[in-house]
């Protein structure tokens, strides 16, 4: 059970968590009043490497992940050792690309980024292989309990983050850069709030599997989604709808911050098994997995991405009216 001390401690800490996201937007609003808009290619790069910076995150959480649960089947196909190094590539690359201020697309992580797209298209098949070739095929249990089918997902988002923040740097005068046949902002909004609802779907099968024992195990599956939906709706219908675009950006600050936070539950739900932190080898393993969290934050960093796209492209539309 849950003392009444830790729920005040969770309150407090979401209260103050919504607190800084709001003047952190009011601070960003007031900058951006009255100033008289041009076209600049400093957005698209401050996107795009915000961008690597939530590819980074991704292919951290894979790398962690990958290697925790490979480790625990002691890698008996020689193709689990693949996410290990496709992850850390990614996550090079996007260290690289958060540092990178040039508005061209890199050489290196272009191909980095895809390898890592496709490797987490093929790791998503042989885990769906894994699951249904079990007694039972697709059942509840093998989804509990057999190969986790949002693992190798979460290395298609990373490549598909970073393949999108080299598309951004590629902008060039006043046009408005497209991903897929779409404008960026919307593309880049979609793809996060698809991201989003595949992340919850992963960890509401895990919590749902845990009995969402705490009531902090609710936060993961409600949040989130009402992040997505706001961050859709954002970018389908009218930019005027400030109040909005507003809450979802509120939303997704939030989002980004109750992913760290999850990781230090599911610190203290390891430190709650037998032996504690003393016995990591064994509780790393069967505690809940402390890497998948950081996910969330890696994906409202895109959604909050995607809102300075939105913006821009509003700002360029009324630049374009005016002249």
């Amino acid at each position: 059970m849950v003392s009444r001390t830790q729920l005040r401690l969770l309150a407090v800490g979401a209260t103050t968590a919504l607190g800084v996201a709001a003047l952190s937007w009011q601070k960003h609003e007031k900058r951006g009043r009255g100033l008289l808009f041009r076209p600049s290619e400093g957005t698209m790069v401050d996107a795009a490497r915000t961008l690597n910076r939530g590819a980074g995150l991704l292919a951290t959480s894979v790398a962690l992940d990958s290697a925790l649960e490979h480790y625990r089947g002691d890698f008996q196909n020689h193709a689990m050792y693949t996410p290990l190094v496709t992850s850390t590539l990614s996550m090079l690359a996007s260290t690289h690309g958060q540092q990178d201020r040039k508005a061209a697309a890199h050489k290196v992580r272009d191909p980095v980024y895809l390898f890592a797209g496709l490797t987490g298209v093929v790791g998503t098949g042989f885990h769906l292989y894994n699951v249904t070739k079990r007694p039972g095929g697709l059942s509840w249990g093998n989804l509990f309990y057999a190969a986790p089918l949002g693992a190798p997902a979460a290395l298609v988002l990373s490549g598909l983050l970073g393949y999108y923040a080299e598309r951004l740097r590629n902008v060039s005068g006043d046009a408005v850069p497209r991903v897929f046949g779409l404008p960026a902002g919307k593309s880049v909004a979609l793809m996060a709030a698809g991201g989003l609802l595949g992340t919850t779907a992963e960890a509401g099968l895990l919590h749902f599997r845990g009995s969402f024992q705490n009531p902090a195990m609710y936060l993961p599956v409600t949040a989130p989604p009402l992040a997505a939906a706001l961050l859709a709706t954002s970018a389908l219908t009218s930019p005027r709808r400030k109040r909005l675009r507003w809450a979802s950006r509120l939303l997704l600050r939030f989002t980004a911050f109750m992913g760290f936070a999850g990781a230090g539950f599911h610190a203290l739900g390891i430190a709650r098994n037998n032996g504690g932190w003393r016995n990591w080898r064994q509780n790393l393993q069967a505690g809940p997995p402390l890497p998948a969290p950081p996910s969330f934050t890696g994906l409202a960093l895109a959604g909050l991405a995607a809102h300075s796209l939105l913006d821009e492209e509003k700002e360029l539309a009324q630049y374009r009216w005016w002249t």
